[in-house]
């Protein structure tokens, strides 16, 4: 019997749907509670129980990850990739060679001259690695640590540069790392979100898209706590609405568009589920997730929670109580991991120091450096830290030229060509350096990584194949790493 091409799309259709259904509301956000009333009804139980295992492609190292974003791009020659040639050549102009057909976002480069770097290096740990003197918590750990300084980018502005890291590709409407994450694993969480993003400063240009689900579900998309009031709007009740009342609404809710979905199949419908099971069961758990001061005194010093605002120094980063709210942020983080977050990204802002370097840079510096060197080692000493990856990273670097754009010579201006990123855990290696670049940091002359292999390398620690994780829209699949990405398999420990 012939099939026509309408019913074999219609079949198709229906088993995508299928997938949609069980990878959102089964396996994702929607088995928080969902699975309990199909399960009651008799409906789809089978599906759901079915929908909770994760579609790794091999044994996977890693769990989580803690993804740090210093939106602005931080200096790399200021702080991870030292330079002895660059400062000697301290306000000479670029050899012409380099500057042959590159694009600026403000030097003009008639005029431009070098500039050395405006802090000293020194080395750290057994493994000798070399880190600036802003940075001596992080050199504590530096055995702990690998450092990669042959990054480069395919962008020189920050929207289109933090897109690509985020999503993989410079343009809108992409599913970011975190959405991929818990699309290909599931949460392993009950009553909090798979993805959850924490801002400290002053918030990065890309904003919301860099958290977004894309063309995945939206309940995949990460979802954003905030540093003052409900750290999620809209989480509480409104007053004189009891939980037993709301408890029914939610369940009578689920039943309806449960029934819709069996009809038109649109996945949105399960993601809505998804969204009031999880708002429900995150008003029992956040409050006690927040509640910081039930930490142990000593494990609140070494995040430096109290710290204050340091008096003579500010940046372009600051806003508010900055100092307290990043690292707030860092413990809040390794807290989710314990409560099965799968992604956590910590995005702080801004760094784009055109100007004022030697003075707004040692502030951005001082705010992150305590708070990621105590996460990193508290996850180690919790045993955490073999099965979660932690990321420091940017859009890009800053360029080996002052930016003279507004004729102050006083800051650096974006540069794609080479950057630093520091990673740990999760079967990545520590006291390791890759990469190396020419004698002013201005290009990659050794084991160059894009942006796409960094991203086909951490999925691979998650047992995730960056060349299957795959989503179909629009009559092509799509990934992560689009047509790009290479593990770095020097990274691996």
């Amino acid at each position: 019997m012939m099939t026509s091409p309408h019913s074999t799309h219609s079949a198709a259709a229906a088993l995508l749907a299928r997938r949609e259904f069980l990878t959102t509301a089964a396996s994702g956000l929607g088995a928080i509670g969902l699975g309990a009333t199909l399960d009651e009804d008799g409906v789809f139980a089978a599906d759901v129980s079915a929908g909770t295992a994760p579609r790794t492609h091999f044994a996977p190292r890693a769990k989580n990850c803690i993804f740090i974003f210093m939106a602005g791009a931080p200096s790399h020659v200021d702080l991870f990739d030292p330079k002895p040639t660059l400062a000697k050549q301290d306000g000479q102009p670029m050899p012409e060679s380099l500057l042959k057909e590159v694009r600026f976002a403000f030097i003009k480069k008639d005029s431009a001259r070098l500039m050395g770097p405006s802090f000293r290096f020194r080395r750290h740990g057994q493994c000798g690695m070399e880190l600036s003197e802003l940075l001596p918590h992080l050199g504590g750990i530096a055995d702990d640590l690998l450092l990669v300084r042959s990054l480069r980018s395919t962008q020189f502005n920050h929207h289109p540069g933090q897109l690509l890291m985020q999503c993989g590709r410079s343009e809108f409407g992409l599913p970011s790392m975190g959405a991929w994450l818990n699309y290909g694993l599931g949460t392993a969480s009950r009553n909090l979100p798979g993805y959850v993003v924490l801002s400290s400063g002053v918030g990065s240009s890309g904003g919301a898209t860099l958290w977004q689900s894309g063309f995945l579900p939206t309940s995949y998309a990460g979802v954003l706590f905030r540093n003052q009031g409900e750290p999620v709007l809209n989480l509480k009740n409104p007053s004189g609405l009891p939980p037993t009342l709301q408890k029914k609404g939610i369940d009578l809710l689920s039943r309806i568009n449960s029934s819709r979905y069996s009809e038109i199949r649109d996945p949105e419908i399960s993601s809505r589920i998804a969204s009031y099971e999880l708002a429900y069961r995150m008003q029992m758990a956040t409050p006690e997730l927040i509640n910081l001061g039930s930490e142990p005194k000593h494990i609140q010093e070494l995040y430096g929670i109290d710290r204050p605002e340091p008096k003579g120094l500010t940046s372009r980063g600051k806003s508010g109580n900055t100092f307290k709210n990043f690292a707030r942020n860092c413990l809040l983080a390794r807290r989710m991991v314990e409560r099965g977050v799968r992604f956590v990204n910590i995005v702080y802002a801004s760094w784009d120091h055109h100007s004022n370097l030697a003075k707004e840079l040692p502030y951005n510096a001082g705010c992150v450096d305590q708070p990621i060197a105590a996460l990193i080692a508290d996850l180690k000493q919790r045993g955490l830290l073999d099965s979660t990856i932690v990321a420091w990273g940017s859009e890009f670097g800053r360029t080996p030229l002052a930016d003279n754009g507004g004729g102050k010579n006083t800051g650096r201006d974006h540069h794609p060509f080479a950057f630093s990123m520091l990673l740990a855990g999760g079967g990545l290696r520590g006291g390791h350096v890759h990469g190396k670049t020419d004698e002013l940091g201005w290009g990659v002359v050794e084991k160059p990584v894009e942006v796409n292999d960094l991203q086909a390398t951490l999925l691979h620690q998650f047992g995730l194949d960056h060349l299957k994780l795959t989503y179909r829209f629009q009559g092509r699949d799509f990934r992560l790493t689009d047509v790009a990405g290479n593990v770095q398999h020097e990274w691996l420990g």
